[in-house]
């Protein structure tokens, strides 16, 4: 039988001890951190604030706006279009090159005043086994009404990009079960652009919709 057994997910978040007051440091430490560090400060928001749409910016391009008030370099950082990366070291290569392209001066000694220098952080995911489990689509939509959005933000964003599969458990499993093209609509989705609440709600319409084919 191919079960689909939802998962769970806490967080603990840690500071890395790393802090940067420019640019050139931002930059060097985009670099250095771990891959959690990455994942951390592009969907954070996403997850704190999951009522809240449309897509929020990024923890970088905030800071660089707001803090070093450069609103034309935040603006092309907040433009990075996170779904279309597979990897986080894809998704880091991309900030690092942004952040290349600065040479101008002015913009190199740019510093954030005191108290308000970007902090690395990242989280300590801990995945958990939640009782619920689907042995098909009936039952897997009466579960996805019912799971907390911390078991829809792990099925969606962490098995894709943080856990690299490639996609989201969803269509993994509808794929599994030999419905291609429900797997594939729910693989477009720009979860980026839904509140959490409203990607439930467009999942659950999709199962409704192309589940039967």
């Amino acid at each position: 039988m191919n079960e689909f057994y939802f998962n769970t997910k806490l967080d603990q978040t840690l500071l890395l001890g790393r802090t940067a007051k420019n640019i050139p440091e931002l930059l060097e430490g985009v670099k250095e951190v771990p891959e959690a560090s990455i994942y951390y400060h592009t969907h954070k928001f996403l997850h704190q604030h999951h009522f809240l749409s449309p897509e929020p910016p990024n923890d970088f391009s905030y800071w660089i706006a707001e803090v070093l008030n450069d609103a034309q370099l935040g603006e092309i950082m907040s433009s990075v279009d996170i779904i279309q990366f597979q990897s986080l070291e894809d998704l880091r290569s991309r900030f690092i090159e942004i952040l290349s392209e600065q040479p101008h001066q002015e913009r190199r000694t740019l510093l954030a005043p005191q108290g308000e220098e970007f902090h690395f952080m990242c989280s300590r995911t801990f995945v958990l086994r939640t009782p619920h489990v689907a042995h098909d689509l009936e039952e897997f939509t009466e579960v996805l009404k019912r799971v907390s959005v911390n078991s829809l933000y792990y099925h969606i964003f962490d098995a894709k990009l943080r856990l690299e599969k490639g996609e989201n458990d969803f269509s993994r499993w509808f794929r599994d079960m030999g419905k291609p093209e429900l797997a594939e609509r729910v693989a477009r989705l720009d979860p980026y652009t839904f509140t959490l609440e409203g990607l439930r709600s467009r999942i659950i319409r999709l199962v409704e919709q192309y589940g039967k084919n």
